[in-house]
């Protein structure tokens, strides 16, 4: 048998409208934009566009939904830009590409308003996992849980729609890897825990630990807190560990292991915006769990792209070469 390669991204796909605001106002006030960017993102499109952006010597698969409209368009020009196909890029009749408005502070936050359009739509029917199979890809990612709708639902015994979908990858032989998003949510902790049995690897951050267990971290250096979340995950039914990062501390997590990493810190007048990091940082957990590094290794690498991701205005245009980093 010819030796698996490649990774699946599959989840979001979003067009980012990001506005930069000095400030941001007060309730029925004004503020002025000063600037304006327009990308791609969300979980997926962010890894696949980061791991093109590496040069990775391994296929990645775009996988999602899109609508038939200018911004699903912009998607696919994207994609082929880079030299990523769109063959599991699936488009749906009356109904917007997704889509979010980004309001950045610079130097300081970013909101965001976002419409779910064709992503609302992603359920555990939309792939074909046959033939994305035939492919012969050794990871499947999913990004994010907690932000597709269908996906999150969970059935009559507690077993959500991305549990069924992961189920698939699994059984055609891929190594499931899953990013949280930092929504709020009222069904948020029991999306997380109707999908862990089938997740191998977890990634999130510090706000998503504590909406997913309901450990309250006590700010980015709370190891104490950080550990008690990971352990309820990895108890829950984690197939093979989670890695849970703040700003200041990278977490990795395993039935024998529990290794730390102290984040390197860059100036602050040196992050021109904070959208994206996350993913980036998934990105390169994604390329070292792929190519079987150590997990040192790995943290180094995803912690080396959230940073150069910071420097950008865009999710995955900070991006260098893997020779580079």
């Amino acid at each position: 048998m010819t030796a698996q390669r490649g990774i699946v991204c599959a989840g979001n796909w979003i067009v980012d409208i990001i506005h930069d605001i000095s400030h941001w106002p007060e309730e029925s006030d004004l503020v002025t934009i000063s600037g304006q960017t327009i990308g791609v993102g969300g979980g997926a499109a962010n890894v696949a566009f980061n791991l093109a952006a590496l040069q990775v010597d391994y296929p990645v698969w775009p996988a999602g939904l899109l609508g038939h409209d200018n911004h699903g368009e912009l998607v696919r020009s994207a994609c082929h830009e880079v030299g990523l196909p769109v063959e599991q890029l699936s488009s749906i009749p009356k109904v917007c590409t997704a889509h979010t408005h980004v309001m950045n502070v610079q130097h300081n936050s970013r909101t965001f308003f976002y419409n779910a359009g064709a992503n609302a739509h992603f359920d555990e029917h939309t792939l074909s996992m046959k033939a994305i199979a035939k492919h012969n890809p050794s990871i499947f990612y999913l990004g994010y849980l907690n932000l597709l709708p269908l996906l999150d639902a969970s059935d009559g015994q507690g077993r959500t729609g991305a549990a069924k979908l992961l189920a698939q990858a699994r059984a055609v032989g891929m190594i499931t890897c899953v990013d949280l998003v930092s929504s709020l949510s009222d069904t948020y902790a029991k999306t997380v825990m109707g999908t862990l049995l089938n997740i191998d690897w977890l990634f999130l951050n510090e706000v998503e630990a504590s909406r997913a267990t309901g450990v309250i971290l006590n700010g980015e250096e709370d190891r104490t807190n950080m550990s008690r979340a990971a352990s309820k995950l990895m108890s829950g039914g984690l197939g093979q560990g989670c890695v849970l990062h703040t700003p200041k501390l990278t977490l990795w997590k395993t039935v024998d292991d529990e290794i730390w990493y102290e984040v390197p810190q860059i100036p602050k007048y040196d992050i021109i915006s904070p959208v994206g990091a996350g993913d980036a940082f998934a990105a390169g957990i994604l390329h070292g769990l792929h190519e079987n590094w150590s997990a040192h290794d790995c943290i180094c690498l995803g912690n080396k792209m959230a940073a150069a991701c910071l420097r950008a205005p865009t999710a995955t245009g900070g991006i260098l070469t893997l020779k580079e980093l």
